[in-house]
């Protein structure tokens, strides 16, 4: 059985983390903001950095992280870029909502994949070994 631990509600959570990084900001107003802004690229650059351990791509490295490690930059990656949206916009809920809402809009005209080829399996092989490769259907396949 797969249990998964209730989330922490997403807005309430990101107003939280918005509150203790202006208390704590070194650097206020519009550079302040930038820097928060680019920040995003930094975490990017992170996911970068994992996908590049997992499959083995630097060779005086060698395999360095696993795809959770991957997943997790990539959560990084949205957290970081809900901050510099609420920094930006005050009613950054408001805003990612309407374009959320715009997206799909745009994307409901697109075929949709079965529900079975969107769910991901895990990425292990029989022994419980990560694998180099991506999970089954996270590249549409």
């Amino acid at each position: 059985m797969n249990e998964q631990s209730p989330a922490p509600e997403l807005w309430s959570t990101i107003d939280a983390l918005h509150e203790w990084l202006d208390t704590n900001r070194p650097v206020e107003g519009r550079e302040g903001l930038l820097l928060r802004i680019l920040k995003l690229s930094e975490e990017v650059g992170e996911v970068s950095e994992a996908v590049i351990g997992v499959t083995g791509q630097n060779p005086r490295k060698g395999v360095t992280h696993t795809w959770e490690d991957v997943e997790a930059e990539l959560c990084d990656v949205v957290i970081t870029a809900l901050l510099a949206l609420r920094t930006l916009a005050p009613q950054a809920r408001e805003v990612f909502g309407r374009h959320l809402e715009r997206v799909a809009r745009r994307s409901s005209g697109a075929s949709s994949p079965s529900p079975t080829a969107s769910r991901l399996p895990e990425n292990r092989q029989a022994g419980g070994g990560e694998t180099s490769q991506p999970p089954k259907g996270a590249l549409g396949s």
